[in-house]
């Protein structure tokens, strides 16, 4: 199949490819379907959550134990239920990016990272429930002088 995306231009996809969110994440609770695409040179670690349905909607994401290695997100026992998972080290997590100018000033939302089974495919944007984690972390804090590549 083919896709306008965001980011990339038109690119083809396999259905295999796509991940199922039964409820969108937070504000766009209507998309359910997205790619998860990689931008070139972050070995993975910068990506992009392209929708399916809407081409002009993508998130930047990031791995965020590449951020810090000793990230724990820890959900809640409804959580992993409507993920299929029996504990959060199952799953697979990632973490939406604001993009600022200067990247520097970009923010990493590491309290409501977006859990996906790696099996199934289906993902869920969650809270946890911990205030060891924000909404804003300034990508600054991360890395050297630049920030971390956001």
């Amino acid at each position: 199949m083919k896709l306008q995306t965001k980011y990339f231009g038109e690119i083809e996809y396999e259905a295999g490819d796509v991940v199922h969110f039964p409820v969108g994440p937070f504000g766009f609770e209507e998309e359910h379907e997205f790619l998860i695409l990689p931008f070139d040179g972050s070995a993975g670690s910068l990506l992009c959550f392209q929708s399916i349905h809407t081409p002009a909607l993508a998130f930047v994401a990031m791995d965020p134990f590449s951020l810090l290695p000793h990230y724990e997100p820890v959900l809640q026992p409804q959580e992993l239920k409507a993920l299929g998972a029996a504990d959060s080290q199952e799953l697979g997590f990632y973490v939406l990016c604001v993009v600022k100018k200067p990247v520097s000033d970009s923010t990493v939302n590491l309290k409501c990272p977006v859990a996906i089974h790696p099996k199934t495919r289906v993902a869920r944007q969650v809270i946890l429930e911990t205030d060891a984690y924000e909404m804003r972390h300034p990508l600054a804090q991360f890395g050297g002088e630049g920030g971390a590549p956001c």
